[in-house]
């Protein structure tokens, strides 16, 4: 039957498809360097991930070195540091979406409730400026101010107190990552919430006021759950990196003093290669571990998303 009505010249669904992308071939064209682009860098790469199951000789290459199986990675769990290092990333990343993933829903929230439209941008544009300036340049600001003879202890000792070392300070320093990090990128995080809270109905606003609710009630049973999803989502993104990120402010804002809490994963793979002359087996092994890590994370937090919003990352917010 299926035969005769493709005999009869019906449009199969194959056909149909076929037909849409040939009208519309100049956009998949303009697709093609996009589509270069990942392949080659997001997905070349993964070549290279034979190395954690090989004992990489250079003369050799990467197909022509001997396969050693799991052993990289045995010596991997079996190394303390590696372990030290892990859980010490854990818990930086742990700090920083308790203390700094709220900060750009408060942000977009109080950007809301302004009244005045021109305070709005002006503050909106103070507030994303830092996003766009480097690691590079804000290490080295936050660190001449925060240096023993740099402005912020000239005004502590002008007010009588001893001048303190905040870098060099290990209970110290996880904080003002934290603080830094919420200079720089929660201004920008929140415009994703302001675009959220612009789709939510005005006449929920309006109905609420009808009711006699005030701005705060508003705010809270209004606003809050309309955007609870987009929270939920980028909460089980963030769940899902947990095990990486920070490399360029950690590296940059780290020194010896702070080494034992400030390295991280990232920052222990880039040492261990480039600055120990380390196995690249050993290190891309890691990475190989972290990636793994990092998907579980985001299919538990995202299977829990699920049950508790109804909406999954993984599912494309279906």
């Amino acid at each position: 039957m299926k035969a005769n009505v493709e005999k009869a010249g019906a449009i199969t669904p194959r056909r149909r498809l076929g037909k849409e992308m040939w009208q519309s071939r100049y956009l998949y064209l303009l697709l093609l360097p996009s589509v270069f682009l990942i392949g080659l860098f997001c997905y070349g790469p993964l070549y290279g991930l034979l190395l954690a199951f090989k004992e990489y000789k250079p003369r050799l290459g990467i197909l022509g070195s001997p396969w050693v199986g799991f052993d990289v990675f045995e010596s991997v769990v079996t190394d303390p540091h590696f372990w030290h290092v892990f859980f010490n990333t854990i818990k930086i990343s742990f700090l920083f979406i308790v203390f700094t993933f709220p900060v750009p829903i408060l942000i977009a929230l109080f950007f809301n409730e302004l009244r005045s439209s021109k305070l709005q941008k002006t503050l909106q544009t103070v507030y994303t400026f830092p996003h766009f300036l480097s690691w590079v340049i804000l290490s080295g600001i936050f660190i001449n101010f925060l240096d023993f003879n740099g402005p912020v202890n000239a005004v502590i000792n002008f007010l009588g107190l001893e001048r303190v070392t905040f870098l060099g300070e290990k209970s110290m320093f996880i904080p003002i990552l934290l603080i830094t990090d919420i200079w720089k990128s929660a201004g920008w995080s929140s415009i994703v919430y302001l675009a959220a809270i612009a789709g939510i109905d005005a006449e929920l606003y309006e109905a609420a006021e009808l009711d006699g609710a005030s701005r705060w009630q508003k705010m809270f049973y209004i606003t809050v759950p309309s955007i609870s999803t987009t929270i939920s989502m980028l909460l089980v993104l963030r769940i899902g990196s947990l095990i990486s990120g920070h490399f360029d402010q950690v590296f940059n804002m780290q020194n010896p003093a702070v080494s034992e809490v400030a390295e991280t994963l990232e920052v222990y793979i880039y040492n261990y290669t480039f600055l120990q002359g380390g196995s690249f087996s050993f290190t891309t092994a890691i990475g190989l571990f972290t990636s793994v890590i990092n998907f579980i994370l985001l299919t538990v937090a995202n299977v829990f998303s699920k049950k508790v919003q109804g909406v999954g990352v993984l599912e494309g917010g279906k």
